[in-house]
């Protein structure tokens, strides 16, 4: 069969169809049984134990992680090995959430004489409620579908889709139940640009002290170059004797100061700064940072603490280097 273009978007947008459909069909499934299996999830004393074998197995994976990741502590086992030594690693405590299309899955049923030896709630989220796993199950969540995506009927494509959205719709109905927020799903998400985003605070990466650009309001322009120049942030802070800030000197003041034929050696740099300007906190975040720079068009803030006193400093740049963008 020769490809063609046409084609090839006809049997996408069929699969796309096909699928919306199955998803949308889990709303029927939102049922006492549902809850029945957030609540065994949320009184766990233990962690949620996913097993799945296959595609199941892969979507397992990926619910036990998604369910760890945001305040519900789980883990995978594949239940292959689980007959092999890894059965150790349920105990009482533990709660079991089975993924089998078929629901006669041989590596699942086989351990289920084990799970039901530990007392361990068991549940079961299958396409078959008549299935063995759904027989032997504390509660049963069907995620059956109409037909797979697959012209051939036989590769999981919507069942596995309509399992992982079924896990998602869990993980996230536990979330609000436990009342996770932004620095809880921060704490699970240390490690790269999301966790920056959620985590680094303004006063990680500001400049202060001798790093800090930052002169006397009585001072020249001149002195206000040579700080910037120094620096090299694009600005300096404008102070009074007690460093209170009372504005702002930028390369765009710089160009405005220009273009009026200032002379920089004998004008008060107070003539020529930003007064009232934007300003931020130590402890907001890096990313509220970024925020402010692009609603307010600017390229650099000054950091005050909660008397106005200029404590710090930064710019995009900065912002860059930390991996906020």
């Amino acid at each position: 069969m020769k490809l063609h273009d046409g084609k090839l978007r006809e049997l996408a947008l069929a699969v796309i169809q096909v699928e919306a459909e199955a998803v949308t069909a889990l709303a029927r499934q939102i049922n006492d049984s549902f809850v029945s299996a957030c609540k065994l999830m949320y009184n766990c004393k233990g962690r949620v134990v996913v097993i799945g074998m296959g595609k199941s197995g892969h979507i397992a994976s990926k619910i036990a992680a998604t369910l760890a990741s945001t305040g519900t502590p789980a883990f995978f086992v594949h239940p292959g090995e689980a007959s092999h030594g890894d059965m150790g690693m349920i105990t009482k405590q533990d709660v079991v959430l089975a993924l089998s299309n078929s629901g006669e899955t041989e590596e699942i049923v086989k351990i289920l004489p084990i799970i039901k030896r530990l007392a361990v709630p068991l549940i079961a989220m299958t396409g078959n409620p008549k299935s063995t796993l759904a027989d032997f199950s504390t509660t049963h969540i069907n995620v059956g579908v109409a037909q797979e995506a697959c012209p051939l009927g036989l590769a999981p494509t919507s069942s596995t889709t309509a399992a992982l959205v079924m896990g998602d719709a869990l993980a996230v109905s536990l979330l609000e139940a436990r009342g996770f927020t932004r620095d809880d799903f921060a704490l699970s998400h240390p490690g790269g640009t999301l966790g920056k985003q959620l985590l680094l605070r303004v006063g990680d990466i500001m400049h202060v002290d001798e790093a800090m650009p930052l002169i006397h309001k009585s001072a020249l322009i001149s002195a206000a170059l040579l700080e910037m120049t120094e620096k090299k942030l694009g600005m300096t802070a404008i102070v009074e004797d007690d460093n209170r800030l009372v504005g702002i000197f930028t390369d765009g003041d710089l160009r405005r100061m220009l273009a009026r034929n200032l002379d920089v050696h004998t004008t008060a740099i107070a003539d020529v700064m930003t007064p009232n300007c934007t300003v931020i906190k130590a402890d907001a975040l890096a990313a509220e940072a970024m925020q402010v720079m692009e609603q307010k068009k600017i390229n650099a803030l000054i950091v005050v603490d909660d008397q106005h006193y200029a404590v710090g400093a930064l710019n995009m740049h900065d912002l860059i280097r930390a991996g906020i963008v």
